[in-house]
């Protein structure tokens, strides 16, 4: 019996500078930073974990700000647009505050949903759209009420450079429901209660650039290792090419890149984020795994320090 995913596990994207990434996405979207750590393969530079209260998979998105790194441009091979739901009737407070910080956005429909969508300050794609089902969130900060904060993915629109190759890929390979098509898009839904409703565009988009405001990669949840070997040896046999298991202390990971261009990282849900970190602490010191650790003193001098805070509203 093939394997199917529950649906995402958490999507890492490269932003420029680490206050302005966490006063968007703690200080404006009311997110929880329940992480700060390094790229376990650049530890000059931070790694920031968003999520829900405890980092649930399905809610967690990460960064790799890189102060002087180049900006991208957004095409084919990337998530083109990162959704969030918001508990139903909440729309009209997220439209109140874009707009007391002067966030630009606009309204579209897909699929008989409306969406508002908007940019962060590194130019990555972000909408909203309210929906009945996953759990309310438990978590509020920044004046986020928890009756109207976020409560993890929506899920995500890809761009595919072979859009046709993509859509096996999430179907045949990842075990997703081809449920409808329309607009130009194709949908896909699979069985948890968030991130669960995946966007294909239908057209095949030209190669983006990587680069800051751009997505690196889209991570699908394995409920364990055990079914993450399971899942290796299924992406490998449909003639993809996989990692070997990476340690990336808070969950472990295989990649592989679809045909579309898409990087795929398969996570498993445990350990989690409080592994390391009792759950009121969550965020708050720069968490190093034990490899890493002799070299605390280096790492920290060379990181800029920031503050999780609530900016200042921009409304006149």
């Amino acid at each position: 019996m093939r394997l199917q995913t529950a649906g995402i596990h958490h999507i890492t994207a490269f932003v420029g500078d680490a206050q302005r990434n966490v006063d968007f996405y703690a200080g404006i979207l009311g997110l929880r930073l329940v992480k700060k750590t390094i790229n376990f393969d650049a530890p000059e530079v931070y790694h920031l974990y968003f999520g829900d209260e405890t980092g649930t998979p399905g809610t967690i998105i990460t960064f790799f700000p890189w102060p002087n790194g180049r900006p991208g441009r957004i095409g084919g091979g990337q998530v083109g647009i990162t959704t969030y739901v918001v508990p139903t009737g909440a729309m009209a407070f997220w439209e109140e505050r874009l707009t007391s910080y002067a966030i630009p956005y606009t309204k579209e429909q897909r699929f008989a949903e409306t969406y508002l969508s908007f940019a962060d300050y590194d130019g990555l794609q972000i909408q909203l759209v309210e929906r009945e089902q996953g759990p309310q969130s438990t978590w509020s900060f920044a004046g986020v009420p928890v009756e109207k904060a976020i409560k993890g993915f929506g899920g995500a629109v890809l761009y595919s450079t072979h859009s046709e190759q993509t859509a096996r890929a999430l179907e045949h390979t990842m075990g997703m429901k081809r449920e409808a098509e329309e607009d130009g898009f194709i949908r896909f839904r699979t069985s948890a209660d968030l991130g669960n409703v995946i966007d294909l565009k239908k057209e095949s988009v030209r190669y983006g650039v990587g680069g800051s405001g751009t997505v690196h990669h889209i991570a699908w949840r394995a409920k364990d290792q055990q079914e993450q070997l399971e899942w290796q040896k299924q992406v490998a046999a449909d003639g993809f090419d996989p990692t070997p298991v990476q340690d990336r202390q808070y969950f472990t990971a295989v990649y592989f890149r679809e045909a579309g261009g898409i990087l795929f990282e398969i996570a498993t849900d445990p350990p989690g984020f409080t592994v390391d970190e009792e759950v009121s602490a969550l965020g708050e010191k720069l968490m190093l795994p034990e490899w890493y650790e002799k070299y605390r003193a280096e790492i920290e001098s060379n990181l800029t320090p920031f503050t999780v805070r609530e900016p200042e509203v921009k409304k006149p």
